[in-house]
């Protein structure tokens, strides 16, 4: 299998994981949902921190956290920890199909994003895909006669997360090790409380089916990073682009078949819209790519011929 290959294979596997891990944070759902939040900052850190003391990089995280780019650490550690939370607390109270819109939407938040601060320009086609998805919002909100606060509060967390990201000149594993260190005295704090019944929670240690499986929200966070990590780094933008969208079918389709979430006609429909401008989304990235590597080709083949 060629490395493209592989790379999406492992892209899929990530997407599923985080795709199915909705199972995971209902079954969850008797542990109050700052106490999973504790517990997936704590477990996060472990995992991240033992896998990058083996490849002995863990002082890169460290001197990431304390160097100039400190604030954006603290920044995004802030953001993550707020959409991590929504999202829990999104699956336990029955919104699943809510947050699945989140992680739909959010990357043309991204793309509005980058027009905002960036300063970049949106292609005519693009501007059709944001369109789109702000139809398909209006349409919900009209239709259940509520804005669909759940998805919006997602992609308004998760876009601005992947934006100081993108600016952060740090591997991934990196990066997010460096954010929950900063987490991770907070979240102990907050155990410590709920072990000690001053807050309601303490379900470590309690009967045997919590204590191994909320140390499990570590791996499935951390776990899944990794192969798509790896796998971004052998495929083109475009293909990463189409493939994450996985993640958020599979949350919409447990949600609904498992969980037995309302998909009313105007979900349908919102949907509808929201798909469609990822497919204008999507095709535009993919367009642009094949221009991007047609230039390139043209460059190097005029280089040569000019020697």
């Amino acid at each position: 299998m060629s490395e493209a290959g592989r790379g999406i294979l492992t892209i899929v596997a990530a997407c599923t994981i985080w795709g199915l891990a909705t199972l995971y944070y209902k079954v969850m759902a008797h542990v109050p949902p700052l106490e999973v939040l504790a517990h997936r900052t704590v477990w996060t850190f472990v995992f991240f921190g033992v896998l990058l003391a083996v490849q002995g990089r863990f002082g890169a995280a460290v001197a990431l956290m304390r160097g100039p780019q400190r604030g954006r650490v603290w920044l995004a550690a802030g953001i993550v920890a707020v959409n991590w939370g929504l999202f829990i607390w999104a699956i336990q109270a029955g919104h699943a199909v809510e947050a699945s819109l989140g992680y739909y939407i959010f990357p043309l938040v991204t793309v509005l994003l980058g027009v905002v601060v960036l300063g970049e320009r949106l292609t005519r086609a693009q501007a059709v895909a944001v369109a789109l998805a702000a139809g398909a919002v209006a349409l919900l909100t009209y239709g259940l006669g509520v804005a669909p606060y759940v998805a919006l509060a997602l992609a308004l967390t998760f876009a601005p997360y992947m934006l100081i990201k993108k600016q952060m000149a740090a591997p991934a594993a990196v990066s997010v090790t460096s954010e929950v260190m900063l987490l991770a005295p907070l979240a102990v704090a907050w155990l410590a409380l709920a072990q000690g019944g001053v807050v309601a929670g303490g379900w470590f240690g309690r009967d045997v089916f919590s204590t191994l499986m909320l140390p499990v929200t570590g791996l499935i966070t951390g776990g899944p990073l990794i192969l798509f990590s790896w796998g971004a780094q052998r495929v083109r933008l475009a293909t990463l682009g189409v493939v994450q969208y996985l993640n958020p079918t599979l949350q919409a389709v447990v949600a609904v078949a498992v969980f037995g979430e309302a998909f009313t006609g105007w979900h349908q429909g919102a949907f509808a819209l929201i798909w469609g401008a990822l497919a204008i989304w999507s095709l535009e990235g993919w367009r642009q790519d094949r221009a991007a590597r047609s230039r390139s080709t043209s460059a190097g083949t005029s280089g040569t011929v000019a020697k």
